[in-house]
Formats: C-alpha cells, structure tokens, sequence
C-alpha cells in the first residue's frame, strides 16, 4: 500500500512542533532558565503561530535557488569592472559605512537569535529564531562578499574586522547589538525583532538598496533584494512575537511598552549614519531623510501603534523627540565627520551647490537658517587651503556611545548635554531618552566601554592621535580617511575615466 502523502500542515507539524518533548525526568525549569526572570508570563506556548510556517526541507531549497542566482550576478559584475559604472566615486564611501558598521551587525544578530531561541520552552519559537539565526549568516556572508569587489580598487575596506573593535565611531552599532544581546530572551526578541526588524529596518534597507540603484551599484542592489524576502519573514515574525506577548498576559503589557520605549530610541539614534548617508553621501539621491522618516514611521508606524492600542501599547515615548530631530539629525552628524575626518575610516567632503539647494528646498524650515551657513564657511576655508580637521576625538554618550554632536532641537544652536551622578561618578549623555534608558539600568551601562575613553585612558596604544589611527585602528593617513577631494580614490576614478 503506498504511503499516505503528507500534506503541509501535517509535514509543518512533524518538522517543528513533533520536535518538542516532555519532561518527565528532568526539571523543565532548570532546562529553560532565561524563561522567567523577565517577568514575562507565558500560559500556553501552543498560541505562537510561525507567521510563514516554512519547514527546513523547504527553506534550504528556496535559500539555495536564491543563491545561484545572486551569485551568478556577482561573478558578472566583477568580470564587467561594474564598479566603473557607478554614478561618483564619492558613493563608495557609504557602501564603505554599511561593510564596517551594518555587517557586523548581521553576524551579531545571527549569534543573538542562535543563543536566544535556546532560551525558549516553547518550540515554534526555537524553530523560528533557528530559521532567523541562519538568515543573518547568510546576510553577513553576501554582503561580504558583494562588497569584496570595491576592496580590489578602493582604500578602505581591507581591516573592516578590525576596525569594528576599536573605531570610535563603529561602537555606536556594536555597542546597540551588545546591550540586546545582554538582556533576556524575550527582551532581545522586542529589540531586535520588533523594535528594529519591524519598525525601523525600512528605514535601512529601503534608501541603502534604492541608494544602490539610483548610483548603479549593482552588485548592492542584489544582495539587498535577496536580503529583502528574509526581511519580510523578520518583520512579521517580529510583529508576531508582540502580539503573542501582549495576548498571554496582561502582566506582560507594561514590561513590553517599557522593552519599546528603550529599542525604539536605541534604534533611531543607530539610524543618524543613515540619515547621513541619505541626505550626504549619494550623489544620486533618493529622498531626504525627513522625508524617509515621515513616510516609514510616521505613516507606516503611526498606523501600525494604533493597531497596537488594543493591547494597551502607546507610541513609543520618544516619537516626539524623534519628529523634531528629523529636520536636523542628518545635518549635524555629517557636519561632525566632516571636521573630524582624519579619525573617521571613509572620506567626507563639502556638499556641492546643486547638493545644498537640493538640501535647502528638502529642509525650507532648517537648513539655510543653520546649515548652509556652516558650508559656505567650510568652502572658504578650503579656497584659502585652510580645510579644518578637529585634533581631538569626541566624547561619547555613555548609554548609545554616539558622540555628543546633537543640538536641542527647540534651540538648535545649543548643544544637548545631560548627566547623571551614580556611586560618586558622573556619566554623560546625548539626549534625555539615553539618560532614562540608563537610569533605569544603571549597572549595565556603568560598564560601556567607551572607546575614545579608552583611548584617553592610555588603553589603547599612543601616545597620540596620529600613532592611535595609524597603528591602533591601522589607517592609512590620506588614503583611508581624510578629505575625498585629492585622495587616491579620486586619482584612480579620474584615471579610469580619462579626466584630466
């Protein structure tokens, strides 16, 4: 007699949930440790619901369909020297930012989830962190490798592994990642689940793959549509596990609302390079940053919180901060790499004049009235052959470890600059929300390791600025930092396209 074929729900059933088992022997608390020192209360696992039900069989064969054919346009664009076919050698530099700040971070996610579905009784949730851990490798290993080609004939990529230990500037991404995968299970799944797979990851994947295509970077254009299937499955995997949180108990709104608040506002201060990089850094542009902002979270998210209002889930507590930031954020970061960019590990460069009345029709309310001015400063210095680089590093907020760049947005010709005093010490922050997030944990953050701290400390090499970027973030002076305008990256481009 031929045996019964197995339709999907019952092959879904036998690949996932027929994995689990009973504890007859052993303490099931004792097995799941992690399970409960949240507070969170689960009553009934059976109520996950996997939002793609994909079985392993099927994820490996429709991973390695996606494979052949990513890898099959990378191999043509290295053959076809594509990367001549990008719009401006200045845009390099952004793919430059997303291998040492955005990639790392897959691989840190891809060690997160592994670790955190360990922690979970129920299986549905073991099976589908296992199925996320193995999308962030694959992410990492793509990337990588579509961002390998540049490093054949552009500075800058070659120490990426080292630098994301020790660059000033990369501990803000590192240190988001650390203190998500330092919490609990159910937490990280908040943060980087929900918080920033479902909320915020548009808001990086969007402009960096339609960056990439405005800009004829190929190459990233593909990696990040192979990404963006698994970036479905992540997001409403992620809503998933907030619905499924705030469903088991009623306990467990005010831990969950609290987990938002925090990741939220994590999250937006990790997105300011992106921001950058949108208003910045493409020479082809998108869209403003504001604009990204409005059409992502204030749209997308606002409708998304009101859904969420059922549970008794309000918008994140910072929203406001962040709606008024929007005119100004990508502004004042990239004005900050500009005066230290001999400590930064890509170019910058003054924006042209097409570039800033394109910022001033995108910003009419903020940008001729604060940032053009700084500008066309910055232009007249560079005439007189005065192009000004700060010989400092700057101080770091100890919550999100970003430099204290930022303005008050309701006087955005003050610095914004908080402190809190605990144990006799006294720490300093960027923003109210990174001092809320710390004072409400304040032994985790007491512990930041801050890298131009470190650096000042004697920690790391010196003994001054010069031997620290040469020989303990191993830049070559000129050639991976500094200004793009008399680089080798510029000599090689005008070389390769005959401009005299």
């Amino acid at each position: 007699m031929a045996a019964k074929k197995l339709n999907m729900k019952e092959k879904y059933r036998l690949l996932t949930r027929d994995l689990d088992w009973e504890f007859s022997y052993a303490d099931r608390k004792k097995a799941f440790p992690f399970e409960e020192f949240e507070g969170i209360k689960i009553t009934d696992w059976s109520k996950w619901e996997d939002p793609f039900r994909l079985t392993m069989d099927s994820y490996w064969k429709y991973q390695a369909e996606k494979e052949k054919k990513l890898y099959a346009i990378f191999d043509a664009f290295s053959q076809n020297n594509a990367h001549l076919n990008v719009s401006d050698p200045r845009y390099i530099n952004a793919i430059k930012i997303f291998l040492t700040g955005i990639t790392p971070l897959e691989y840190q996610a891809y060690q997160g989830f592994a670790h955190t579905g360990r922690q979970f009784g129920g299986v549905g949730a073991r099976v589908a962190c296992q199925m996320q851990s193995l999308d962030e490798l694959r992410h990492v290993q793509t990337q990588v490798h579509a961002m390998s080609h540049y490093n054949k004939f552009f500075d800058g990529f070659k120490e990426w592994t080292h630098m994301q230990d020790r660059v000033w500037y990369l501990s803000v991404a590192k240190s988001f990642f650390n203190d998500a995968r330092s919490g609990g299970p159910f937490e990280f799944l908040v943060a980087i689940g929900f918080s920033f797979e479902y909320v915020l990851t548009n808001l990086v994947f969007v402009p960096f793959m339609s960056g990439a295509a405005y800009n004829g970077d190929m190459a990233t254009v593909t990696f990040g549509f192979s990404a963006q299937s698994d970036e479905a499955r992540h997001m409403t995997l992620g809503l998933e596990v907030i619905k499924f949180l705030l469903e088991q108990h009623e306990d467990n709104v005010p831990i969950v609302q609290k987990w938002i608040d925090k990741w939220f506002w994590r999250g937006s201060r990790l997105l300011s390079v992106v921001a950058m990089m949108m208003d910045y850094m493409l020479p082809n542009k998108v869209m403003s940053w504001k604009e990204g902002w409005e059409v992502y979270f204030e749209e997308a998210g606002g409708a998304l919180f009101k859904d969420l209002a059922r549970y008794g889930i309000r918008m994140p507590k910072y929203a406001e901060q962040i709606r008024k930031e929007k005119e100004h954020i990508s502004h004042q970061t990239w004005w900050t790499f500009y005066t230290y960019g001999q400590a930064a590990g890509f170019h910058t460069w003054i924006p042209t004049d097409e570039e800033l009345d394109w910022l001033s029709e995108k910003y009419p309310n903020t940008f001729d009235k604060y940032y053009r001015p700084r500008w066309e400063y910055a232009k007249k210095l560079e005439a007189e052959g005065k192009r000004f680089y700060n010989g400092t590093l700057p101080q770091l907020c100890t919550t999100c470890q970003i430099p204290l760049l930022f303005t008050e947005m309701d006087d955005p010709t003050l610095t914004a600059h908080r402190c809190s005093h605990y144990k006799g010490d006294q720490y300093h922050f960027c923003s109210d929300g990174c001092k809320d997030v710390f004072e409400e944990e304040p032994e985790k953050y007491v512990q930041s390791w801050l890298p131009v701290h470190q650096i000042y400390q004697g920690n790391c090499g010196g003994p001054g600025l010069p031997e620290i970027l040469q020989d303990y973030y191993r830049f070559e002076m000129g050639a991976d930092n500094m200004d793009m305008k008399g680089s080798p990256d510029e000599a090689r481009w005008k070389q390769w396209k005959g401009v005299a």
